[in-house]
């Protein structure tokens, strides 16, 4: 198939930022398409929840200062009783009733109050037409103040939703408390991976997806149409047929398959529009960030990455890397572990006891 074959040279900013390869007739191809199609095609509106033909509004939601809507779920120790307050930031296809499942008890014990919301455009939150890392961040932190969570608490986010903690780390790290990241996802552009290595683990994914990143970073505004053609070659991740080494996560997703979860969460999560939930995420999360993660200066607070050694869809060795660079990272590896965190026995109290213990 002629995407397979293009040349595999540096494009300029690959070759100007260590970044990936990608091959520079995609590029300039992918320029030139998203002048046309941005033209012809446009994203359908989305259907705003609690609006006209939108979806109902059925969890407790609060208005931001742009008039978007957030809504969230509370989980833990009552909010006056905590000891600790955490907002939590869902992954690709989550939603806010997702957490870093810990026990009850131990939340208790350590008197964990825990707070998850749907970001945006996903689930009953409002589209934030200009999303981007610093906007999830300052989502956070609005989220934290209407709720009274007090001058500094703590963020926990579980693989895509990790951008929305580096840009906590980036944006107001002066309200951090301390911050973990669960199988967070990278991006192969960003500048501190050198380029060979970035470029070798990018090209062991599966040919969609390397296209769908490619068109996310260079070409986003052509991303829904390119994502809805089945011509194309499109995301894995998406479908759900990522090949994934963990036997634990090929099971769980097996089983989600089989009972109807995966469709569940899918219509749950898009429910106001596709473009507006997963295919914003990817432009946001593969586009071109205004920092590099590995350029962070020492924050004040203690920072923490759990990553399995047999994810599929992040690679291990990537993170490693990032861990390297970051001294200042607690960096915690789980041999036989996939992408999929927190449905490991046991994690999630442990999570809580190294973060709080």
């Amino acid at each position: 198939m002629w995407v397979t074959s293009m040349p595999q040279v540096w494009d300029e900013e690959g070759a100007a930022k260590g970044g990936v390869v990608t091959p520079a007739p995609a590029t300039a191809l992918l320029g030139s398409l998203a002048g046309w199609v941005s033209r012809a095609v446009d994203p359908p509106a989305p259907r705003l929840c609690g609006t006209e033909g939108g979806p109902p509004v059925t969890a407790p939601r609060l208005r931001l200062r742009d008039g978007r809507h957030l809504a969230y779920c509370e989980s833990g120790v009552p909010k006056d009783k905590a000891r600790f307050k955490v907002v939590f930031s869902h992954g690709f296809t989550g939603s806010r009733e997702d957490s870093v499942r810990a026990s009850q008890e131990v939340a208790e014990e350590l008197g964990v109050y825990m707070v998850g919301f749907d970001r945006a455009g996903y689930g009953e939150s409002d589209p934030n037409p200009n999303r981007s890392v610093k906007s999830a961040a300052l989502d956070v932190e609005e989220l934290a103040d209407a709720l009274g969570l007090g001058p500094k608490f703590y963020v926990i986010g579980i693989s895509l939703g990790c951008h929305a903690v580096w840009g906590a780390l980036k944006y107001i790290p002066e309200r951090i408390a301390g911050a973990v990241m669960m199988a967070p996802v990278v991006n192969y552009w960003w500048p501190g991976f050198p380029a060979d290595l970035a470029a070798e683990q990018y090209n062991k994914q599966e040919v969609g997806d390397q296209w769908a990143l490619r068109v996310s970073h260079h070409a986003p505004s052509i991303l829904h149409w390119w994502m809805e053609q089945s011509w194309l070659p499109t995301s894995t991740v998406v479908a759900g047929t990522t090949p994934l080494p963990n036997k634990r996560d090929a099971e769980i997703r097996r089983n989600m398959k089989a009972d109807g979860t995966f469709q569940k969460k899918t219509e749950l999560a898009t429910q106001q529009g596709i473009h507006e939930s997963y295919y914003r995420d990817m432009t946001v999360m593969f586009g071109k960030w205004e920092f590099d993660p590995m350029s962070l200066p020492k924050p004040e607070c203690p920072v923490h990455i759990w990553q399995g050694d047999e994810d599929g869809l992040v690679p291990v060795v990537l993170q490693r890397h990032l861990a390297s660079r970051l001294s200042w990272v607690n960096y915690h590896e789980l041999p036989g572990t996939g992408h999929f965190l927190s449905p490991v026995p046991g994690l999630g109290d442990t999570v809580l006891r190294t973060l709080f213990g």
